[in-house]
């Protein structure tokens, strides 16, 4: 079995080596040996795919959060596509809330071009009765 130092497989995964300290503090590379203080990390393989996966699963627009719910089901044999099936909920979760936020978008929108509309006519009238004057 290949094991990797923390540098050496932070090259490999282009990460730095602080965000694979965090994704390990969240659990997200599995279950650790335990380490004592000051003794070095080291990697395999497993962490590289879980790094790559967890990278590929950022991409599509998961949190940290809704990583750590699927990224065991990518590694547990027969459920990857019970992950996959979560994969896509937590999406359309996402398409759920971007649809109201550019609902919310859409309506300032229209506010600030009533609001310009509204000024511009006041001004118009201002330069208008300058005119008669």
């Amino acid at each position: 079995m290949v094991r990797y130092k923390i540098g050496e497989i932070a090259k490999l995964t282009n990460l730095t080596t602080r965000t694979i300290r965090y994704y390990e503090e969240l659990g997200l590379l599995g279950a650790r040996e335990s380490r004592l203080n000051g003794q070095t990390r080291y990697f395999d393989n497993e962490d590289i795919e879980r790094l790559k996966k967890i990278q590929m699963l950022k991409d599509l627009g998961l949190s940290l959060e809704e990583i750590g719910q699927v990224i065991e089901l990518y590694f547990t044999d027969g459920q990857i596509l019970e992950g996959k099936r979560q994969v896509i909920q937590i999406l359309r979760n996402h398409i759920q809330a971007a649809e109201g936020k550019i609902e919310e978008l859409n309506e300032f929108k229209r506010e600030c071009e009533n609001n310009i509309l509204r000024l511009e006519a006041i001004i118009a009238k201002s330069n208008y009765e300058k005119i008669d004057a």
